[in-house]
């Protein structure tokens, strides 16, 4: 018994030893790798003012400042990169630190960490909450102690604030690239051009907006063009989309936005513009969807309706004069088949980008391989 406690107590203080020991050590640094130094996806023009704005320079002149400040959200921008570090983090400076009462910060400001595993599929690991200094800078490690090798990540930006910096945060010792580029191939690269709801709103995180579960589930480059409230067909916005060269498909919804006038008006002229520039390009329009109020308001009841028959009637002129590249995207179950698809009656909720998505991908696969 005396030889068993002495060998208890030789084992504690043994253990004890090893604990004072680990925690002598010195804890890993961290390292700050710039995102420009990575592969930044989803941006349709690199001659912007901002490094993560979405519009190019010149088009400052040209459109509405409203416009022009809702352009500055960073909605769609991700960047690529591999690693074998133990840990995964980010830290990036927020243009405003602004707040929506109708969507989470997290989808709004904050920001998301994929990783991809070897079925094939991006899954999500986790988001920060942006909890920001007097700065406006938000710092988060998104996940610790991953097992050995290299791992391939993507980080989204917000949605609806603006990123002046973005730095990916990785241990001291780990090496980092810019990822497999068949991961989000590089070669392939939708246009989408919308509204608020098209940009994002209202996911709860930056990866559930509905281009971006597009991208990955297409695996290629989808640019974001919903500029909030401005989805109204400029045709300087047209013929700037037509210039971009990498551009494999233009998706056209910008419904939302329009008065039933300007779908009747501005339609035909602003698809033309692009299709004229680039003719062997597809371009699918979408229609706009029917709010779930519109069962019970008299008026909307039939105004949604009319809105999107004025673009169909648009579709077919257009579909008459040259079969070719043009495709077209009902409402039918756009935003859900329940009536759980929105947050207030218009903008979607992550189910309702998960059914916005589920309708356009059938369409878009064929079209982008």
């Amino acid at each position: 018994m005396k030889t068993l406690k002495r060998l208890l107590v030789l084992l504690a203080m043994i253990l004890l030893v090893g604990n004072i020991s680990r925690a002598d050590e010195p804890a890993k640094q961290l390292k700050y790798v710039d995102a420009q130094d990575l592969r930044i996806i989803n941006k349709g023009w690199e001659n912007t003012l901002r490094k993560y704005t979405r519009l190019p320079a010149f088009l400052k002149d040209s459109v509405n400042s409203t416009l022009w400040e809702r352009a500055q959200c960073s909605s769609g921008i991700a960047v690529r990169f591999a690693t074998n570090s133990t840990r995964v983090g980010v830290k990036y400076q927020l243009l405003w630190d602004t707040h929506m009462m109708h969507m989470a910060d997290t989808g709004l400001k904050g920001t998301d960490l994929y990783i991809h595993e070897g079925d094939s599929v991006w899954r999500h690991v986790n988001t920060n909450r942006p909890y920001t200094d007097s700065l406006k800078v938000c710092e988060k490690v998104y996940v610790e102690n991953l097992d050995p090798g290299m791992k391939e990540f993507m980080i989204y930006f917000p949605l609806y604030d603006g990123v002046e910096e973005l730095w990916v945060s990785v241990d001291s010792d780990a090496a980092i690239t810019p990822g497999n580029y068949d991961l989000i191939r590089h070669d392939k690269k939708i246009i989408a051009y919308g509204t608020s709801i098209l940009q994002g709103g209202c996911a709860s995180r930056s990866g559930m907006a509905a281009t971006n579960i597009i991208s990955r589930e297409l695996n290629c480059e989808v640019v974001n063009i919903g500029i909030s409230g401005e989805g109204k067909m400029d045709y300087c916005m047209a013929r700037a989309m037509a210039e971009i060269p990498e551009a494999d498909l233009f998706l056209i919804d910008p419904i939302p936005n329009c008065t039933e006038m300007m779908c009747d008006t501005l339609t035909y002229d602003f698809v033309n513009i692009i299709r004229q520039a680039r003719p062997d390009v597809p371009i699918v329009m979408v229609e706009g969807p029917i709010y779930p109020y519109a069962r019970y308001d008299s008026f909307f009841r039939n105004y949604l309706p009319a809105k999107n028959a004025a673009f169909r009637r648009n579709y077919e002129r257009l579909k008459a004069e040259n079969p070719d590249n043009l495709y077209y995207v009902d409402c039918v179950n756009l935003d859900g088949v329940e009536d759980d698809g929105t947050v207030d009656g218009i903008h979607l909720t992550d189910l309702g980008f998960k059914y916005y998505a589920a309708k356009l991908i059938p369409v878009l696969r064929p079209l982008i391989k």
